[in-house]
């Protein structure tokens, strides 16, 4: 049984790669294979549903659960969310890798600034 979360042939064949690099190929030493335990993790993040409640098609909660932490911990899912993000800047005709940033001055932490001008709130005296 299939879910619209599940890995197309071709989306797989994109990301199978950081998986190899990260975590090897075991060939039939795994019960569960990666694509599996992967749309596991699709189906959970994009219908939001609890690990014990994940549909009894896909591998136990338990294992699925304990795949994501390992790829989490090893970096894989901010690998793959990388390689996704350059496969669309170069498909819409930009560079792989940006080449400046902006940032927002809502988004930048600024209460070292504080420190250095030696506010105290406390202070009552106006000497």
């Amino acid at each position: 049984m299939g879910y619209d979360t599940d890995l197309t042939d071709a989306q797989w064949q994109l990301i199978e790669p950081v998986f190899i690099a990260n975590v090897g190929n075991y060939g039939n030493r795994a019960k569960w294979s990666k694509r599996e335990l992967t749309n596991a993790v699709l189906y959970l993040v994009k219908t939001g549903c609890q690990w014990r409640m994940l549909p009894k098609d896909f591998p136990p909660y338990a294992t699925v659960h304990d795949f994501f932490r390992r790829m989490r911990i090893k970096g894989v899912w901010e690998q793959i969310n990388d390689l996704l993000v350059q496969k669309v800047r170069v498909s819409a005709g930009r560079a792989a890798k940006p080449t400046y940033a902006l940032i927002d001055s809502q988004s930048v932490k600024t209460t070292g600034a504080a420190l250095e001008r030696g506010i105290d709130g406390g202070k009552k005296d106006k000497r």
